[in-house]
């Protein structure tokens, strides 16, 4: 058995955000998601079929949910989950270091596939 660390292997160069797969069982997803200053795409909205539940361990970052007027500020520590087909975008993540956030992507219904 060999422990990792969440925090190793964090790129410095980031053109993109880098999303790994940490876990995947029936009914569920865990995934590390690394930011440096990335957002959505501008008029992108995420519509997700399953629920998610995130925690952001590193940085900052801002989330805005469709019907609102200013963004859930996430810091460490902060976590929300986000129920299935709410619609929701990243406006901003922390420019200045990585925003280290873990997700967990999980279904109610174990019947159905994983995303």
């Amino acid at each position: 058995m060999h422990a990792r660390n969440f925090f190793d292997d964090l790129p410095g160069d980031l053109p993109e955000e880098q999303f790994t797969e940490v876990l995947r069982a029936s009914g569920f997803r865990v995934e590390r998601i690394v930011s440096r200053g990335h957002c959505s795409p501008e008029g992108f909205w995420y519509d997700q079929r399953w629920h998610e539940w995130v925690l952001v361990l590193r940085g900052s970052a801002g989330m805005l949910f469709e019907g609102e007027a200013e963004p859930v500020v996430l810091r460490p520590g902060s976590h929300l989950n986000i129920p299935a087909h709410v619609r929701h975008r990243v406006a901003w993540t922390d420019s200045r270091e990585p925003t280290v956030w873990l997700a967990i992507h999980y279904d109610e219904d174990e019947r159905r596939e994983n995303p």
